[in-house]
C-alpha cells in the first residue's frame, strides 16, 4: 500500500482503471467513463488488454526460447499501449500494475519488456529518456525475484478519483 501512496494521482487513477478492464472487476465504462474520450480510452484499453488471459497461461519455462519470443512480443504489445498512454511515469507503477494484471511469476520479464516497450518509436523521445531513467540497476539487473504473490489490489473509491 505504501508503493501505491507515492505514485501520482493519475498514476493511481491509471492502475486502478487498469485492474478494473484487465481483471474485468466491474463495469469499468460505467465507473470510469465521465466523458465520450474517456470511453474511447477504455475501449482501446479493452482490446489492447485482450490477450491478458493468454498472457498469464504462457508463462515461459527456463530454457524454451520460442516460447519467451511469443511471450514477450504479447507482453510488450501491451506494455506499449500502457506506456502510450502517459499515465505511468515509472517503472515501479508499471511493474506494480503488471504484477497484478498478470501474477507474480511475471515479475522477471518485466524489466525487458519496460525497457522495450519504452524505447518504441511511438513514445516521445523526451518521455522515453524519464521511463527509461526510472528503471533502476538493482532492478535491471536483479539475480532473483520474489514468487509472492500481490495481496494489494487497488480499488477506485470515489466518484472524484476518476476526473
Amino acid at each position: 500500500m505504501r508503493e501505491f501512496a507515492g505514485f501520482a494521482p493519475r498514476e493511481q487513477a491509471y492502475i486502478k482503471r487498469s485492474l478494473d478492464v484487465g481483471l474485468a472487476r466491474c463495469d469499468a465504462f460505467r465507473l470510469w467513463g465521465l466523458t465520450e474520450a474517456d470511453c474511447r480510452a477504455i475501449r482501446r484499453q479493452y482490446v489492447a488488454y485482450q490477450d491478458l488471459k493468454a498472457l498469464r497461461a504462457m508463462l515461459p519455462e527456463a530454457g524454451s526460447p520460442g516460447a519467451v519470443e511469443r511471450f514477450i512480443g504479447k507482453l510488450v504489445r501491451i506494455a506499449a499501449f500502457d506506456l502510450g498512454q502517459d499515465r505511468i511515469e515509472s517503472f515501479s507503477a508499471f511493474r506494480f500494475l503488471y504484477e497484478r494484471l498478470v501474477g507474480a511469476d511475471i515479475r522477471p520479464f518485466l524489466p525487458s519488456a519496460f525497457c522495450a516497450a519504452a524505447a518504441l518509436p511511438q513514445i516521445r523521445p523526451e518521455r522515453r529518456k524519464v521511463l527509461l531513467q526510472s528503471l533502476s540497476e538493482a532492478a535491471a539487473t536483479a539475480p532473483g525475484w520474489s514468487k509472492a504473490e500481490p495481496r494489494f489490489f487497488p480499488e477506485h473509491v470515489g466518484e472524484a478519483e476518476a476526473a
